[in-house]
């Protein structure tokens, strides 16, 4: 029987002689510093990429243009030469008046957008006179526990001018309802107002464990936000299904891409079996992903979770309209690489994963302020933090051209073992009958607590640098960081406020109006009227929360 013989392509042959006459003799005399390079992600690193390792990518198919499926280089054809991302940096501490000072600061300095960040107790669905709340109230973000609230959070902001996004998840509705009203009041139409809704609940059960209701009637909640703004709000966001958290929690970027976007099919297809058509509310599902230190694991991973993403919603939704198809996303800079250890070298971290996130094609950037490992950021950290977005798409030229990296031999390869590996999660998920069931199994919180833990192990052990803090540390550093305190008179104050709207309002309009969302809660009716009709009221966010407390219960996490 005759021998096959291997074909070894011009590419290959190429290779093999650059390694034999030109790297060989280089490494006798000087061998390379380590055996292994790693990305953050402590995945292997080649030596050099060649047209070899892009063979099995045809461009066509898999790369093509930008603006054009499967939108691999970004989903507008002009890139940021037609317009620059929005810079909407993440604010929110102590009262809703010291807020609303900060966003109108960021504003005057040339900030785009309002991103909310709230409190605790906010995120928990409790007011600021519960006792769970002592001790958090105004801490890691604005306190708001009434409509009274939401009107001077925005009180001089005209919503129909100013996109806002909000991080708030388990009680995102009554949120969302808070601000429509506050909007109408203002005189505003709906259907003109944009935003964004975090309303992720999927990645709370994997990552930051803010939940309150049980999975399945939190995704109910979820369907009903679909379904209200497809008909009310068209142009609003009413989900951001978030990466970021669960990358902050310790997965890798490969995790963070495959896990985000199967909880975007599944908050899909709970969608789908709502009787939503697809193409009228998945446009408006947007994305929000996180930049890390890895500068090409990072813009690799956002190639990726475009074409993904195109291809899930033509090939398992049959979707139609090329805007279902695109995939936006916001990004935010790792809080979790940010250092108390000379806290200023977090500027350069910040501005080089800002740089992933534009070269990657968001849509949408928050860059962390270099004082937040230490507390929430003081306005001159925050303008810093702006001033870095400015300097990138003002000074350095990386948005002169669109996808810019794009032909990449190493970034185009890296693209593609994103794209496998994370289909691969996916056929894993879907054989476990979907996300819900792999969260309840405890499948992702399994996979992200061994990353999490073979990270840790690598800095311990000296594999991965963290600067200043296992490497060129500073003996008897002295930090003279001015941070930014919450006064714990805020939990006073918000009381105080809490008090005067509940003394103002209709005690039999709040009692009714909450009867009627139980109810609407327990026949499996849309709860966003009723959520709506409540907070007008000015029935608070505990009270409302309570209601939805008392039809389905508080979700326990079991052991995983």
């Amino acid at each position: 029987m005759s021998e096959v013989k291997e074909i070894t392509s011009p590419e290959q042959a190429a290779a093999e002689r650059w390694e034999e006459e030109t790297l060989a003799p280089v490494l006798q005399k000087r061998p390379e510093r380590k055996q292994r390079f790693e990305t953050v992600s402590l995945d292997a690193v080649e030596r050099l990429y060649t047209p070899a390792d892009v063979h099995d990518i045809d461009f066509d198919e898999d790369t093509a243009f930008p603006g054009e499926f499967p939108y691999t280089r970004g989903i507008h054809p002009t890139g940021y030469r037609g317009k620059l991302w929005t810079m909407r940096q993440f604010a929110g501490f102590g009262t809703p008046e010291e807020t609303n000072a900060r966003f109108k600061y960021l504003m005057a300095q040339g900030q785009t957008g309002l991103s909310v960040a709230y409190d605790l107790p906010t995120l928990m669905g409790y007011d600021a006179d519960a006792m769970l709340s002592e001790g958090e109230v105004g801490k890691c973000g604005v306190a708001v526990s009434s409509l009274a609230d939401m009107e001077t959070l925005f009180d001089g902001i005209p919503l129909e001018g100013v996109t806002v996004s909000q991080t708030i998840n388990a009680p995102a509705s009554v949120l969302l309802a808070m601000y429509l009203v506050v909007a109408e009041k203002q005189g505003a139409d709906w259907r003109k107002i944009s935003g964004t809704l975090q309303n992720d609940i999927l990645k709370e059960y994997i990552a930051q464990k803010e939940w309150i209701y049980p999975i399945r009637p939190a995704m109910k909640l979820v369907v009903d936000t679909f379904e209200f703004c497809t008909r009310h709000v068209p142009k609003y966001n009413p989900i951001s299904v978030s990466g970021y958290h669960i990358r902050e929690a310790g997965s890798t970027a490969m995790q963070e891409l495959a896990f985000t976007l199967r909880d975007g099919i599944e908050y899909v297809q709970w969608g789908v079996d709502a009787g939503l058509d697809v193409d009228e509310f998945v446009p408006r599902i947007s994305f929000f992903f996180n930049a890390h230190n890895d500068f090409f694991e990072e813009i690799a991973k956002y190639r990726a979770a475009r074409r993904i993403w195109s291809r899930t919603m033509r090939e398992r939704f049959n979707a139609k309209d090329p805007r279902t198809l695109q995939l936006r996303f916001h990004t935010q800079t790792a809080g979790v690489s940010l250092t108390v250890q000379q806290p200023l070298n977090n500027i350069v971290r910040v501005a080089i994963q800002a740089l992933a996130g534009v070269l990657g094609g968001t849509q949408s950037l928050h860059t962390d302020a270099y004082d937040e490992a230490l507390a929430l950021p003081t306005d001159q950290a925050a303008l810093i933090a702006l001033r870095t977005q400015q300097i990138i798409a003002e000074e350095t030229g990386v948005v002169n051209t669109v996808d810019p990296l794009g032909g990449s031999y190493f970034l185009e390869s890296l693209t593609k073992k994103m794209e496998d590996g994370a289909l691969d999660y996916f056929a894993k998920i879907d054989a476990m009958g979907g996300m819900v069931s792999a969260v309840e199994k405890g499948f992702p919180q399994r996979e992200i607590q061994e990353s999490a833990y073979q990270y840790q192990k690598a800095v311990e052990r000296g594999e991965q640098t963290i600067v200043g803090v296992n490497k060129y540390q500073i003996e008897n550093e002295q930090s003279k960081i001015d941070i930014l305190v919450i006064d714990e008179s805020v939990r006073g104050h918000q009381i105080a406020r809490l008090e005067e709207a509940r003394a103002r309002r209709d005690d039999g309009a709040v009692a009714n109006a909450l009867e009627k969302l139980k109810r609407a809660a327990q026949s499996g009716d849309n709860t966003m009227p009723a959520t709506i009709e409540a907070v007008r009221a000015y029935a608070t966010l505990g009270e409302v929360c309570d209601a939805l407390r008392d039809v389905y219960g508080l979700y326990e996490e079991p052991a995983f």
